[in-house]
């Protein structure tokens, strides 16, 4: 596929989007008649409004076709703005291990009511339970092997067959959760004191491995639409020895960007031409509202990408059953494993494998992700009623945060424990980077209804913002 022609594609349609030219509520033209008109082979249109997709644009509907949706304009948080950095140690503040300790950073009122109508955990339950009951004494006796269950590897591999990504079984590790999956990834390919690229803004748990594990980190600034840009990497792979690049590239935390297919094929390329590794973190890859993006590992060539992901954010936090493909380092990658966990419960994996055979997730997956758009929605139309223009936010397409930028001189993380107080649990901007960048940024989560309690938070974050502003300190 010529990837400047599927661009230009993609950049006509969104220009006469913009102009008005195609609106709300229009259909576009079917496949076969973008084909014809652009001179383009299908596949290159398809991947054109794929990417008008994953930027909100377009959606699709059964059996009908692309519409140009009536999608909440995003306003467009300041992330675009590029900036130079140099490799660090990291030192994660303090109030990471107070937000954990809540086991609820994706809430901001973790004591109240949950109102979420979750069916699909009672079917889980019983798989899990039947198989704790059928094999208790051989469980009892005998650990898993270290690359877990077969079934569930199998399945697994299936599973992303649904995303035009080839796995083989024997090259999926079960783990105890996407956060273990990272931690061992960078374990296989990096020693204490070397230096690995990271988003900015950046998952916060990989700033807590790379503390750990004592590497360097050096940011590098990405779009909150489209993520990390393979031009920008490169630039810092040839002025810093980077071992490795930790990437989400399917509706990152904070932000929700999601990579294009091209940049994402530019990515695998480049990652191969310097012989880094990309760990890409997939834990959000089944969370698209319209679109479900291929990995990053489906453009592996060379066992350059290792794959991690787990099902805490599209099923269960109380699961915690994670994978790991480890590419060239997949035998390394099961020996940590080994070394460091030993094996994963027996009965969660086969009840889990069950529950995946049946189709019982699928299901919940279609679900869920109209669940997710209109929480997204109304969070979004809460933010507006309640701050109006006063702050700028995401509207990702899929993922389960927006990431929001107040005004310039408000420090979320000094506002956190003045809210705790009142029972709300905001996740600061702070936490994101190694810089002490985004201070004025904070996550807002839509995995939960919002529900009254939720509203009234919101109200009381704006209320704090006031009177920090009457405040004489302010001044």
């Amino acid at each position: 596929m010529n990837e400047y022609k599927y661009q230009s594609l993609a950049k006509r349609l969104i220009n006469k989007i913009e102009q008005g030219l195609l609106q709300s509520g229009d259909r576009l033209p079917s496949i076969r008649q973008l084909s014809s008109q652009y001179k383009l082979a299908k596949v290159s249109v398809q991947h054109a409004l794929h990417y008008l997709e994953a930027r909100g644009m377009v959606e699709a509907r059964p059996r009908s076709g692309y519409y140009v949706t009536a999608v909440i304009r995003q306003t467009q948080p300041k992330l675009d703005s590029k900036f130079e950095d140099k490799p660090g140690l990291v030192e994660v503040p303090n109030i990471f291990h107070q937000i954990m300790s809540k086991g609820a950073a994706f809430d901001l009122c973790p004591l109240a009511p949950l109102h979420d109508h979750m069916p699909h955990t009672q079917f889980l339950h019983r798989f899990i339970s039947r198989a704790q009951r059928q094999d208790s004494r051989r469980n009892a006796v005998y650990y898993s092997p270290p690359e877990g269950d077969l079934r569930l590897r199998k399945q697994i591999q299936n599973h992303y067959k649904t995303r035009n990504c080839a796995l083989h079984e024997d090259q999926v590790c079960i783990t105890s959760g996407c956060q273990n999956s990272l931690f061992i990834a960078l374990m296989a390919c990096c020693n204490p004191g070397d230096t690995i690229a990271i988003e900015s803004p950046a998952f916060y748990g990989v700033l807590q491995i790379a503390q750990q594990l004592r590497l360097k980190v050096i940011e590098v600034s990405c779009s909150a639409i489209t993520g990390l840009n393979a031009d920008d990497l490169e630039k810092i792979i040839a002025k810093w020895p980077v071992k490795a690049c930790v990437v989400t590239p399917s509706y990152a935390t904070p932000t929700g960007a999601c990579m294009p297919y091209h940049e994402k094929q530019k990515l695998a390329d480049l990652a191969e031409k310097h012989n880094i590794y990309l760990i890409e973190d997939d834990i959000y890859g089944d969370l698209g509202f319209t679109l479900l993006p291929e990995p990053l590992k489906r453009f592996d060539r060379r066992g350059n990408v290792i794959l991690c992901g787990s099902f805490s954010k599209s099923l269960s936090r109380d699961l915690r059953v994670g994978w790991i493909s480890g590419g060239s380092l997949h035998d390394k990658v099961i020996h940590l494993k080994l070394v460091n966990q030993l094996s994963c419960g027996q009965a969660v994996q086969t009840g889990l494998a069950s529950f995946l055979s049946e189709g019982h997730y699928r299901r919940h997956l279609n679900r869920y992700r109209q669940q997710l758009r209109q929480r997204r929605d109304n969070l979004v139309q809460a933010l507006v009623q309640t701050f109006g223009s006063e702050v700028s936010y995401t509207v990702p397409e899929g993922g389960l945060a927006l990431w929001v930028e107040l005004p310039p001189n408000l420090d979320t993380h000094k506002m956190y424990l003045p809210l705790l107080a009142k029972g709300i649990n905001i996740t600061p901007g702070v936490l994101f980077s190694s810089q002490r960048r985004y201070l004025n940024y904070l996550r807002l989560s839509f995995a939960h209804t919002l529900d009254k309690h939720r509203k009234n938070a919101l109200s009381t974050i704006k209320q704090h913002i006031d009177g920090l502003y009457m405040s004489p300190k302010s001044d």
